[in-house]
C-alpha cells in the first residue's frame, strides 16, 4: 500500500518497470485532433473504460462517435458487442500483430467480426490512422509541457490536474491551427 496515495495502483510503464501509477485516457476528434473526453482511473486496464468513454464523447460533444480506433487494451468481447450494439464502427486490434480471422477463439463471435474487419484493406487503413491521431497526444504533454507524472495525490484531485493537463494541450493546439 501507498502511504502517500493510497488510491493509486503499482502499474507497468512504458519502459516495461513498475510504478505507484493512475491510468490516463484520452479521446481524440480525429479532424481537429482535440481531446473531446478524459477519464483517469486506478485499474490497470483499458478494456473496463471503453464503453464509458464513448459515453463521454456523446455527453460533451450532444452526438456519439461515429468511429471508435483503439488499441489491443480496450479489446473485449463485451466492449466489441458494445460498440455494435450501439451502431458505433469500431476498430479495436485484438493483440499486437493481428491474428488473421480462424486464429480467434470460435466462441467469440464478436471478436471474431473484428478480426474480419480488421483484416481488409479499409480496416487496416481506418486503424493505422490511431497512432497518428491519438498517440501525438502524450507526446506533446511530455515534450511541449514537460509533463511527466502527476503532482496531486488522490483519485479526485488527480482526475482534476488530468484534465487540466489535457485543456493546456488543446489550448496549444487551438493555438497552432489559428497561426
Amino acid at each position: 500500500m501507498n502511504f502517500t496515495d493510497p488510491e493509486s495502483r503499482i502499474m507497468v510503464t512504458g519502459k516495461k518497470s513498475f510504478d505507484q501509477c493512475y491510468n490516463a485516457q484520452a479521446a481524440v476528434d480525429a479532424e481537429e485532433r482535440l481531446i473531446v473526453a478524459t477519464h483517469l482511473s486506478a485499474n490497470t486496464s483499458d478494456s473496463t473504460v471503453l464503453v464509458e468513454m464513448t459515453q463521454r464523447v456523446t455527453r460533451n460533444l450532444g452526438r456519439k462517435p461515429m468511429r471508435v480506433l483503439a488499441d489491443s487494451g480496450y479489446r473485449s468481447e463485451v466492449n466489441f458487442v458494445e460498440m455494435e450494439k450501439r451502431k458505433i464502427d469500431a476498430y479495436i486490434a485484438l493483440t499486437r500483430g493481428e491474428p488473421a480471422p480462424g486464429d480467434v477463439n470460435p466462441s467469440r463471435p464478436a471478436t471474431r467480426r473484428m478480426a474480419r474487419k480488421l483484416a481488409t484493406r479499409r480496416g487496416r487503413a481506418r486503424y493505422k490512422r490511431r497512432k497518428d491521431i491519438v498517440e501525438p497526444l502524450f507526446g506533446w504533454a511530455k515534450q511541449a509541457l514537460g509533463f511527466r507524472g502527476f503532482l496531486m495525490r488522490g483519485l479526485k484531485k488527480v482526475q482534476g490536474e488530468w484534465n487540466l493537463v489535457c485543456a493546456a494541450l488543446n489550448l496549444r493546439r487551438m493555438k497552432v491551427a489559428m497561426a
